[in-house]
């Protein structure tokens, strides 16, 4: 069973890599995975949920990759920058696939499994951010018993930005503007906002 997942796995990650989201058919999957396609249906309903599995190891990776730098990290807008900034470089080596997983995530059907795996690290990736500006919000000496609430409304912020960011090529909304660049500010905005509504 493991075995038959694992390739699944390799051979729509490799397809997706290949040929995009949109030109890639489960039929192919399941031949590049050996298996006949009623069986490729046991581990994923669609195609799309197909993506998201796939995609969904690369946002851990990714994301597990932040948390680690941003450790390092004690400004705060840099704390949050290094959070973030993984999944943007990620993104960038297939935009037609993450512009895919993103629709997927946030808008396929509710009971897809591997949905709610998505999601599931979207709110870690909010929490970390919390996390992290309330920790530098007390280590100022704040002590505004709204810094938690503060900092999950900034955490949310901030996912929508990368959330912007990372359709941005796809839409040609703002072409002069970097990306990362833009991120970067909005991050510093939000991140002065939350900071100042927590001062003693």
């Amino acid at each position: 069973m493991l075995d038959k997942q694992s390739r699944i796995f390799e051979a729509a990650s490799e397809l997706f890599a290949e040929y995009g989201f949109e030109s890639v058919t489960t039929q192919q999957i399941s031949d590049r995975a050996q298996i006949a396609a009623g069986t490729l249906f046991r581990y994923a309903a669609t195609k799309g949920e197909l993506l998201l599995m796939v995609y969904n190891a690369e946002f851990l990776a990714a994301l597990e990759n932040g948390e680690r730098i941003s450790r390092l990290r004690d400004d705060p807008v840099d704390a949050v920058v290094a959070l973030v900034a993984p999944t943007l470089e990620a993104a960038a080596d297939s935009v037609e696939n993450t512009v895919a997983y993103q629709r997927e995530l946030l808008f396929g059907p509710p009971t897809e499994k591997y949905r709610a795996e998505g999601l599931a690290l979207v709110a870690r990736l909010e929490a970390d951010i919390a996390e992290r500006l309330a920790a530098i919000a007390r280590e100022r000496g704040s002590g505004s018993d709204q810094i938690d609430e503060r900092a999950r409304l900034a955490g949310r912020s901030v996912f929508a930005v990368l959330h912007l960011a990372l359709a941005q090529p796809s839409t040609d909304a703002h072409p002069d503007h970097d990306p990362a660049a833009d991120m970067r500010g909005q991050i510093a905005q939000i991140v002065a906002g939350f900071l100042a509504g927590v001062e003693l």
